[in-house]
């Protein structure tokens, strides 16, 4: 139930296995803030090039999903809701997210299932509604159990169709953020407008409501038009 909750990824004591520790950063880095802090040696670089490439790929999803993050963590403070949820937070009424103990929402539109098995795959419930895989776009009718491939970045991520993210380009620390470009994500399988929250690191909370039009979607009542200039990508392309 706290609002903030994390862990020390790859472990605190003894140094993880390579496996583990892969699977462990990409969990770690879809949790409210992340890090890898405990006794050395952790570093990505002490192990072989492809785990550093895995690393930054985990990370990077984190950057690039900083406004995501930003606007439900402002949301999730104001209204003492976790930013990691159990699925029956934001689905009371569906019988089976309230038995689910191995996945959770990140926000109220990401779905995350963790690797916790030395898999590439994993059975994953997902609560009614359409869900858009976040790596391979594909789509899923919620309400019932799949066998889920996780993508290049070991977790199975997905997303609650009808759901506006926001992502930056990825930036070397936080301060170096471009917040002033930003990529609304539309994930989007109907005719149905889509909506997301964001918010500046010095400004309110914003809804965003985007509309269909044409092969694509536009930006109704632009909340931060004289500051940020927006591009919109509709996942999957229709």
């Amino acid at each position: 139930g706290f609002t903030y909750w994390s862990h020390d990824v790859g472990g605190f004591v003894t140094r993880s296995p390579r496996d583990l520790y892969r699977r462990w950063t990409a969990f770690g880095a879809l949790t409210s803030h992340t890090r890898t802090h405990g006794g050395a040696p952790r570093e990505p670089w002490t192990y072989d090039d492809a785990f550093e490439a895995d690393f930054r790929r985990a990370i990077e999803l984190k950057y690039a999903l900083m406004p995501y993050v930003w606007a439900q963590a402002h949301a999730a403070s104001a209204a003492g809701h976790p930013m990691m949820r159990a699925l029956f937070i934001e689905y009371p009424d569906d019988p089976t997210s309230w038995l689910i103990e191995d996945q959770y929402l990140f926000g109220a539109d990401l779905l995350v299932a963790p690797l916790f098995e030395e898999a590439e795959r994993r059975r994953v419930y997902l609560p009614p509604g359409a869900w858009v895989d976040y790596q391979t776009d594909r789509v899923y009718p919620g309400g019932r159990w799949y066998e889920i491939a996780a993508g290049e970045i070991p977790v199975v991520l997905l997303v609650r169709s009808g759901a506006v993210i926001p992502h930056v380009a990825v930036a070397q620390s936080t301060s170096a953020i471009d917040w002033e470009h930003m990529e609304l994500r539309v994930f989007g399988t109907g005719d149905a407008p889509a909506t997301g929250l964001v918010a500046l690191p010095d400004g309110e909370l914003h809804r965003l409501v985007l509309e269909p039009e044409g092969d694509g979607y536009r930006l109704v009542d632009d909340p931060l038009e004289d500051r940020v200039t927006w591009t919109v990508e509709v996942r999957p392309r229709r």
